[in-house]
């Protein structure tokens, strides 16, 4: 399906129960309306696009980028090196009131054409979707009239969302954004030169209201009816939808009608899309218009329910969890169990595999200077060698490489690793601590909110599973909120369990820690685990791992200084469980360069040197043990 219309970037107040006068930090994703429908539908397993008008500059590549990540196709995306990217300001001042000014003067979506109608791209999808505000204007109202004379002659559907906003039409001043609708015999003549040419309508009762002309629900519903044997759907907020596919009865409830869903309202704007989108899921794939209702009521529930537009729409397999377990939290955006499938089926795409040279080594690092004499501001220097040297292994830029890199001494190292398409781990914790400290203090989300939203948490604790209760009780504690905050903050979270360097380990000891740290509700996407002596004790943390996240992204394996023999036996045995993706190892790779170079017995070239050609032959062991245990 190809949607045709609004694509702005919404940058959403923070501050709940604020004036947008009194809002103080935002919320940044990809907004309007045909845009949102193309993610929703995305999202839930339908091929989608959007043809729209984005400007040359950075938040038109978010919004292209972003859309890519989605799965939407690009194709009918126009970069206009004129005109700047539509832009859209909200807040949330309570469950009746959204303060939203709109950007769009002379902005890239409106200046859509019948020239960027490709006859060929309409008619490569089953279905078009116009949408109302795009018909206020010359230019995008030809271009959506051609897109449905396109469709229609090659026996494709149309569907319109009338997505009315009166002051786009020039009917309300720049502070009503919120306002949802005024009379206007000019837009209602606009519209209704559309509804023939429709094989499904979609609008509030306002919406129908103004397509039609009439301000009764029945008078409006006879009245379209008149004009189009399109199905109508009627969206009435809480009370869900009804669908009438034929003729009109005498009463409103007597149309076809989904199941409805009693839940919190937290923010409407945005939900009308997210309903599209969960409609056109059954309508597209002709379910029953029950279905398709449901679907879309459920959609609609989770985006009233939720901040955002398009970030909060569920996936399918979000979705279906939903529906089978049914309301059990009346505010969806604190169930627990929803919003981690919501999280691990939305996240970004990560690869497979993971070779990540760690030198986020800060107390070893110390010492190695302090033995060479050297001043603790060339361990920042290092690190930017460090960086370089795993830019050279990764040359082709290759997936699945990355680096675990520090703040406090690989500050510009870090700047350098932004130029490369690695996967970037920092850690938050002080090196050695236990129980568990933070390096910046004990409040470690107000430092997290300054990071990349790429980057990935990593934090170590020394646990081991036959700690004393209270220690453990601590440990957990901390862990906890280091979790709590990544997901509030949209960052993925890597944590690093040793447990041999407090107390024996056997087959069990590793998988009895995560066990415990999955009980009180721990679930990061990546695990760092110490190198296993048995394929017994990996597969006990696999089964441990796939019985309380199937979603976890894997466990890559730490090196803890280890020869490259030892390493090289580590990876036979770990290679055999398909839940380890990889390694993180540190010192085996720079340990010998670094104490040389800060010594200066070497120069950049062959520090750099050294350790590429380290990191490239742990790379092949890795992945010549994954290649014999794939054969095996």
């Amino acid at each position: 399906m190809i949607t045709i219309g609004r694509s702005s970037v919404d940058l959403y107040g923070q501050q709940i129960g604020s004036r947008l006068e009194d809002v103080a930090s935002f919320a940044k994703s990809v907004g309007g309306s045909p845009t949102n429908i193309a993610i929703g539908a995305a999202r839930l397993g339908l091929k989608s696009a959007v043809i729209t008008g984005v400007g040359d500059e950075q938040f038109g590549r978010f919004i292209r980028e972003q859309l890519e990540r989605e799965g939407v196709a690009l194709t009918g995306v126009k970069v206009d090196p004129e005109r700047l990217t539509a832009l859209a300001i909200l807040s949330v001042e309570d469950d009746r009131t959204f303060p939203l000014l709109f950007y769009r003067e002379n902005c890239a979506d409106m200046a859509l054409s019948e020239a960027d109608i490709d006859p060929d791209f309409i008619r490569s999808a089953s279905a078009v979707v116009v949408t109302g505000t795009h018909f206020s204007k010359p230019g995008p109202e030809a271009a959506q009239k051609k897109a449905i004379r396109i469709a229609r002659d090659a026996g494709r559907r149309v569907a319109f969302d009338v997505d009315y906003r009166p002051n786009l039409w020039g009917l309300a001043g720049h502070a009503a954004g919120e306002e949802r609708y005024i009379a206007s015999d000019r837009v209602s003549e606009h519209l209704q030169a559309v509804l023939p040419d429709c094989d499904l309508i979609v609008g509030t009762q306002e919406e129908l209201h103004i397509a039609s002309g009439e301000e009764d629900d029945l008078a409006a519903l006879k009245r379209i009816r008149a004009l189009s044997a399109a199905t109508i759907v009627l969206k009435r907020g809480p009370m869900g939808c009804v669908v009438f596919p034929g003729d009109i009865p005498d009463s409103v409830d007597e149309g076809i009608v989904g199941q409805g869903f009693p839940i919190e309202v937290f923010n409407v704007l945005g939900a009308g899309d997210a309903f599209m989108g969960g409609f056109l899921r059954g309508w597209l794939r002709d379910e029953p218009h029950a279905t398709s209702a449901t679907w879309a009521n459920a959609c609609g529930a989770f985006a009233v329910s939720r901040l955002l537009c398009s970030p909060e729409y569920p996936t399918w397999t979000e979705l279906q969890a939903f529906l089978e377990k049914g309301v059990t939290h009346h505010a969806l955006r604190r169930d627990t169990e929803l919003n981690h499938i919501h999280w691990a089926t939305t996240r970004r795409r990560q690869p497979d595999s993971l070779c990540a040279l760690a030198i986020d080594h800060r107390a070893q690092l110390v010492e190695m200077a302090d033995a060479a004499g050297a001043p603790h501001e060339r361990i920042g220097a290092f690190k930017q060698l460090a960086v370089k040297a795993a830019a050279r292994v990764a040359a082709d830029n290759r997936p699945g490489f990355g680096l675990l890199l520090d703040e406090t001494y690989g500050r510009e190292a870090l700047f350098d690793a932004a130029e490369h398409p690695f996967w970037i781990g920092r850690p938050v914790e002080q090196p050695g601590s236990r129980p568990l400290r933070f390096e910046d203090g004990a409040d470690v989300g107000s430092r997290l909110v300054e990071w990349p939203t790429h980057h990935t948490v990593k934090c170590l604790a020394f646990y081991h599973p036959d700690d004393a209760p209270a220690l453990k009780d601590e440990q957990t504690r901390t862990l906890s909120g280091l979790y709590d905050a990544t997901r509030r903050l949209g960052l993925e979270l890597l944590i690093e369990i040793i447990a041999g360097r407090d107390g024996p380990v056997s087959d069990d000891t590793v998988a009895r820690a995560l066990g415990e740290l999955y009980a009180v509700g721990i679930r990061p996407d990546w695990w760092k685990l110490e190198p296993q002596a048995t394929a017994a004790a990996w597969e006990a943390i696999g089964s441990v791992i796939a019985e309380n996240d199937p979603w976890c992204r894997g466990v890559v394996m730490l090196g803890l200084d280890a020869p490259e023999e030892e390493l090289a036996c580590a990876f036979r045995t770990a290679a055999k469980a398909s839940t380890v993706r990889g390694f993180a190892i540190g010192r085996t790779i720079f340990a010998s360069a670094a104490t040389d170079w800060l010594a200066g017995r070497i120069d950049d070239a062959a520090a750099i040197e050294d350790m590429a050609s380290r990191y490239a032959r742990l790379i092949g062991l890795w992945e010549n043990a994954r290649n014999n245990s794939a054969e095996g």
